[in-house]
């Protein structure tokens, strides 16, 4: 189960309720500073963006692709390690509005962790360090350090000993190690 607060509303579906969940004005500059970041093709800039105006923590050399999406109305609540990729495409979602109720969950995306393009990650998540998720994929659980997950429903594809052992034998990741 993902890691969110649930707040029940009464009446109209929840996103009626998002002004008095989230200020009108901070919704705006979200907005404006992500979809500025989306277009920006220099990463440290994008990363300074997000870091100073979003509040995010966002570790160095992390990389977020063009277009990546992240939650306009919670930022905050998304953490991104050091030299981790965000692919292309992605979105990075920290809320959920339904119909009797929202919830709110911080994302933890690990250090030296690949996002393949068009991922959704949904609130309330971890994805361990050296992880990989494949494009795709919808992220709804805790991705385990070091393992290789895909896929809609997300399965873990290989444990992170399953990739070790794999990696062992191909001889790019052996000239890597100076075997």
């Amino acid at each position: 189960m993902r890691k969110t607060d649930r707040f029940p509303v009464s009446g109209a579906n929840s996103l009626w309720h998002v002004y008095k969940t989230v200020p009108f004005w901070k919704v705006v500059k979200n907005f404006l500073i992500i979809q500025l970041a989306r277009y920006t093709p220099f990463l440290g800039i994008k990363n300074w963006m997000y870091r100073v105006f979003l509040k995010m923590k966002i570790g160095n050399q992390t990389s977020f692709a063009l277009m990546v999406m992240l939650d306009v109305m919670f930022p905050e609540k998304i953490s991104v390690g050091k030299n981790t990729v965000i692919g292309y495409n992605t979105t990075i979602l920290a809320h959920e509005y339904l119909i009797k109720e929202y919830r709110l969950g911080n994302v933890k995306i690990g250090s030296e962790v690949m996002i393949g393009a068009n991922t959704t990650i949904l609130p309330g998540v971890t994805i361990g360090d050296g992880a990989i998720v494949s494009a795709g994929t919808l992220v709804h659980k805790d991705v385990p350090a070091g393992s290789f997950v895909g896929g809609n429903p997300m399965k873990v594809i290989y444990t992170k000993e399953q990739l070790e052992e794999k990696r062992a034998s191909d001889p790019i990741y052996g000239m890597e190690s100076g075997k």
